[in-house]
């Protein structure tokens, strides 16, 4: 092999792997104007929303009567039910650990005691996405995963719109679902003191053989955050192109954090 050909081929082989991101978006909105203060990369592309339609769904579920408080109700793991997250998953679940912990199964139990058309309506009033709730063609799997690589998709710029109007209190909700949904979400104090409220979000596409395509991983964080008199909503999105060791939604929200400050610096 000549000198110069090995010298490059170790060079491409040593860069950091978070080369290989297919896509990103990340878009900050101040809460109290509606301003955006940075918006960066493919912010208007839809994609599955994943465990973010937890914020969505929380509220459907408060707003809807199924859920009854942070601890209420209660429901324990069943055989049967997804436990991709272990013994995290294998044992009873509240509102409050759902979101922490982002059960699938608890997601699944109040999408079947709501029913596709009842939250396709409340998707379609807040504007979420494409607010298409009908799951994998040919398959009736709306219920069970609609939200995950499926038929719902959203992209960045929707996330921010649909955080706002749900905290500025312009959606057809109450302000208990409001104020129930938003307690159950992070918080974490990023840089220079701002406090964080942010929910992640991955999954995998599918290939046409139905496996999923790890490779082509999507990690979402999604929230607001606060300050002092300031208030602002943001969205992070990354889509990879090769499987990389830590996981795309981890690097958005770990990104976010160390970003946020000077993203909407005055």
């Amino acid at each position: 092999m000549k000198p110069l050909l090995f010298v490059v081929l170790v060079c491409t082989a040593l860069l950091p792997r978070s080369v290989n991101a297919k896509m990103t978006c990340t878009v900050v909105l101040d809460m109290d104007t509606a301003t955006v203060l940075h918006r960066q990369g493919a912010c208007d592309k839809r994609l599955t929303p994943a465990s973010t339609f937890k914020v969505a769904l929380a509220l459907i579920g408060f707003e809807s009567g199924y859920l009854v408080s942070t601890d209420a109700p209660e429901m324990p793991f069943k055989e049967g039910y997804p436990d991709w997250r272990g013994d995290l998953w294998r044992q009873n679940i509240t509102p409050k650990t759902w979101i922490e912990y982002s059960v699938v199964w608890y997601s699944q139990l109040i999408t079947r005691a709501i029913g596709k058309e009842t939250i396709t309506e409340y998707l379609q009033k807040f504007s979420y996405g494409n607010a298409d709730f009908s799951g994998d063609a040919g398959y009736d799997n709306a219920l069970e995963r609609a939200w995950i690589a499926s038929s719902l998709k959203i992209s960045a710029d929707d996330q921010i719109h649909f955080l706002h109007r749900m905290l500025t209190h312009q959606l057809p909700v109450s302000a208990q679902a409001v104020r129930l949904t938003t307690s159950l979400i992070e918080k974490t104090t990023a840089e220079n003191g701002w406090i964080v409220h942010g929910k992640t979000g991955l999954a995998f596409p599918r290939r046409a053989d139905r496996s999923f395509d790890r490779d082509r991983a999507i990690g979402w964080f999604v929230g607001w955050a606060e300050k002092d008199d300031r208030r602002v909503v943001f969205a992070k999105v990354i889509q990879d192109e090769l499987e990389q060791e830590q996981t795309p939604s981890n690097r958005a929200r770990n990104s976010l954090l160390r970003e946020l400050p000077t993203l909407i610096a005055p």
